[in-house]
């Protein structure tokens, strides 16, 4: 499991990351709840009692996890349960960078939750902008090359042709994605994310992950259970803002907020995150192209992805 946290270090971790969201009247629901469902359905120890577990600051942290694996990881979810605090507070912000620093951590997540507070929406935005356009240059289709703002007719032309592949292989399934959802084939009109969307839209069909606010989280999230490398931890970054903490970039994504809010969601993004880590390898940045013609099926059993919990509750495509 990529995102493992070995039995030693486990309540430590829990502990730090109680300590990191006690602040302004303590920890919020909606943060709680996330670190509930993660014991619970990640980490499996629903014997946890969070109200009654010691809370350790950022000294005691660092000296209880040195792994610097762990480490990262702690400072990856103390990052998403900051973004689960409505409203957001600058208490709240510096105490994650006491954490970060206690653990020699950075990481662009500091500066973009430190903006919207101390800059407002519109820096934030913009500095959200400056991030995800690095991110996304990391996550586009690996045989596509570098992007462009111009149509791609080209492009259209090769997924089009995907519908003569077999019924069930990938690229016939990464089509009826498109048909099911309504959006457009990357290339149709320009955009400099047309590379990345279909990479992205290739790891929607083979987690089998819809496209709801609440999909495209857990999504991101399994992706970071699959690798918790820097570009997937960035793509998990980029959701939270965009649709939990709210302050992304209008026109590059539907913004929402709140999305973890509601219990379904949240149940969604914990379980595609351990649904991600028992997955063998990571699938998101392969030439999926190249594969087109290969069975789905075939496709999600080379990597060990394993079906839903239910994937008849309205956001998944199984």
């Amino acid at each position: 499991m990529p995102f493992a946290i070995d039995t030693m270090s486990l309540e430590p971790v829990i502990s730090g990351l109680l300590g990191g969201i006690d602040v302004s009247g303590g920890p919020t629901d909606e943060q709680l709840s996330l670190l509930d469902a993660l014991c619970s359905r990640v980490w499996g120890r629903p014997d946890l009692d969070l109200g009654a577990m010691e809370r350790l600051g950022p000294a005691d942290v660092a000296q209880a996890i040195t792994d610097p694996n762990i480490r990262r990881r702690f400072h990856e979810l103390h990052v998403a349960l900051e973004a689960c605090r409505h409203p957001q507070t600058l208490e709240q912000v510096e105490l994650v960078e006491r954490y970060a620093e206690a653990l020699a951590i950075t990481g662009p997540d500091l500066a973009l939750f430190r903006s919207s507070i101390e800059q407002g929406i519109d820096r934030a935005s913009l500095d959200y902008r400056r991030f995800l356009t690095g991110n996304v240059a990391t996550r586009g289709e690996p045989s596509l090359g570098a992007p462009t703002d111009a149509p791609e007719p080209d492009l259209v032309a090769r997924l089009r042709a995907f519908a003569d592949l077999p019924e069930g292989s990938l690229g016939r399934s990464y089509l009826d994605f498109y048909e099911a959802t309504g959006l457009g084939l990357p290339g149709e009109v320009g955009s400099v994310l047309n590379h990345f969307f279909v990479a992205h839209d290739m790891t929607h069909v083979i987690a089998g992950i819809s496209t709801t606010a609440a999909g495209e989280v857990a999504l991101s999230a399994f992706q970071m259970g699959m690798d918790d490398n820097p570009t997937n931890t960035g793509a998990l970054l980029a959701s939270l803002i965009a649709h939990e903490a709210g302050f992304g970039t209008p026109g590059t994504f539907d913004l929402e907020s709140e999305t973890l809010a509601d219990s379904g969601a949240m149940t969604l993004l914990v379980d595609e995150l351990a649904r991600g880590s028992s997955c063998t390898g990571d699938f998101s940045l392969l030439d999926h192209i190249a594969i087109a013609e290969v069975p789905l099926a075939e496709v999600r059993e080379r990597f060990g992805v394993p079906a839903p919990n239910d994937p008849d509750d309205g956001h998944h495509i199984w």
